[in-house]
């Protein structure tokens, strides 16, 4: 496979109400990437209500590979990924979450787990939080979730709800959209016959802010997506890909 960073690579970011995260999450984005030739990093503020749009408009002239979508009402972070990748313009995408607790610096992680990989199936690099910084109860209903995922989807990934992804823009847009995609993309890589590279990833403590995620409503959505996704996993559907490489 071709050296990644000669690509390009675009960084999508979803945020909602994340004022005084962004400036910082972007500096380290940037620090990150600066050996880079070609990158930009795609900003999709869903409706925020704190003024995190207006923050970013500032950020504009700071940094010159910030590109803004903005949503004019609250869709949620699966459609604001999905609406970020679609604004990128680089093949190889990089996701993360916009509350800071995901660390630019393990990009290179990602990075390297394509080192020397041939393959014609569809890649994607998973991030797997090796140690949570949440509360514990936040914990546990997550390793609970990820249990019943795993044993119902077998989606050969046990953390699927990492915002640090890694994967090829024009496979990403091949897949079924819908609400908490985000939360489903091991398992609809192995519905096309992906190949799954789970990477263990530093987690931080978040700063500013709170979870846009309630504990209970967290479980409850995730049971009825379960089902949703195991009625699509039971109907294959491979992705057009090429050569692994030539990405």
């Amino acid at each position: 496979m071709q050296s990644l960073p000669k690509q390009g690579v675009s960084v999508v970011i979803a945020v909602y109400n994340e004022i005084d995260n962004i400036e910082p999450l972007l500096s380290e984005v940037q620090q990150s990437l600066s050996d880079l030739e070609k990158f930009e990093v795609v900003v999709v503020d869903d409706a925020s209500k704190d003024g995190t749009f207006q923050k970013l408009q500032e950020l504009l002239k700071r940094y010159p590979q910030l590109r803004i979508v903005q949503h004019k009402q609250n869709y949620g972070q699966s459609i604001a990924v999905i609406n970020g990748v679609k604004a990128a313009v680089y093949d190889w995408v990089i996701t993360l979450d916009g509350d800071g607790q995901n660390n630019p610096a393990d990009f290179a992680l990602l990075f390297t787990a394509l080192d020397n990989l041939k393959t014609t199936r569809p890649v994607l690099v998973a991030g797997i939080r090796a140690k949570r910084n949440d509360r514990w109860i936040r914990r546990i209903s997550s390793k609970i979730a990820n249990k019943i995922r795993d044993s119902l989807l077998k989606d050969g990934c046990p953390d699927s709800a990492c915002g640090l992804k890694l994967f090829q823009r024009k496979i990403f847009l091949q897949l079924p959209h819908f609400n908490h995609l985000h939360r489903f993309l091991p398992a609809l890589y192995t519905r096309a016959d992906g190949l799954i590279i789970n990477v263990p990833v530093n987690h931080r403590p978040r700063v500013h802010g709170q979870s846009k995620y309630g504990t209970l409503n967290r479980l409850w959505i995730g049971i009825i997506d379960i089902l949703g996704v195991m009625w699509l996993i039971r109907r294959p559907c491979p992705l057009e890909t090429c050569d692994g490489s030539s990405p």
